[in-house]
């Protein structure tokens, strides 16, 4: 069936879906029809609380958890997260598009992609309010070969009829004002990490290296040697009594999510302390 028709047939049964429970499994097997895929999920950003798993396909009871963690902190690290609120994207990405070089050298990848078998992943990045977005990321895995050039235009074709349905069933509005911006609390967190220990360099060093970035762009964005990154990633570490990247990412998870009643400052001030006798 050609994929006009085949777009066709799918919207007939998506658009009735629309403000029901059944439309995120409807969109994505809709996405399943005209493009193959082995994985999807659909994260809700809604205004600036923190996100919502609309649609998750769990081959293993275990990632349950996984998933669980990610959306208390780590989701901060995600290069679709950083596309949408650090450089204002919207459309269809390719992962590779917007990922740091050296970003598959990163704890957050081996965590959170390289377990799932990602052989490649594209995404969409949907503005529905004020700071309120969707990311739909539809993956393939290591028994696939990666997404075509052909079967990403026809992704990209479909791009403003999906945003427009989603925009309708996902409606929402910011947060009220004086409301909790958690969003921004855990963003402000993530850029203090470390900053009550580590001069401001070895700081800026460690929050390029949690992004994922290598130490060639790390000291291209710093406009330092690689000798120099080095030296202040080795202060940090043995600073932080760590000795590496994967100690580090857990060190910012574990303090973050430690952080009871956070409102700004550096998560390690609480975590490092030693409990009450």
């Amino acid at each position: 069936m050609p994929v006009l028709e085949q777009f066709s047939t799918q919207l007939a049964e998506l658009i009735p879906a629309i403000g029901h429970s059944e439309f995120p499994e409807k969109l994505i097997g809709m996405f399943k029809q005209l493009v193959p895929i082995d994985d999807a999920t659909i994260l809700v950003y809604p205004g600036t609380d923190l996100p919502i798993v609309e649609y998750f396909e769990i081959p293993e009871p275990s990632e349950i958890s996984t998933l669980d963690i990610f959306l208390k902190g780590p989701f901060l690290l995600d290069p679709y997260y950083l596309a949408v609120t650090k450089d204002k994207k919207f459309g269809v990405f390719r992962m590779r598009e917007i990922a740091p070089t050296g970003f598959k050298d990163s704890e957050y990848y081996k965590t959170w992609y390289k377990n799932c078998g990602y052989q490649d992943e594209c995404g969409y990045l949907i503005s529905i309010s004020k700071s309120g977005f969707i990311n739909i990321a539809l993956g393939r895995t290591e028994t696939r070969t990666p997404f075509t050039k052909k079967q990403l235009n026809v992704l990209q074709a479909i791009c403003p009829t999906v945003e427009a349905l989603c925009r309708q069933h996902w409606a929402e509005s910011d947060t009220e004002p004086g409301g909790i911006n958690l969003r921004a609390q855990l963003n402000s967190a993530l850029d203090a990490f470390g900053s009550s220990m580590l001069t401001d360099r070895e700081a800026q060093v460690i929050n390029l290296v949690l992004h994922g970035h290598s130490t060639k762009t790390v000291a291209e964005k710093l406009s330092i040697s690689m000798e120099t990154v080095k030296l202040h990633r080795k202060h940090a570490y043995a600073k932080l009594e760590i000795s590496s990247q994967a100690e580090l990412f857990y060190l910012f998870i574990d303090s973050v999510m430690s952080a009871n009643d956070y409102e700004s400052g550096d998560t390690l001030i609480a975590y490092m302390q030693p409990p009450p006798r």
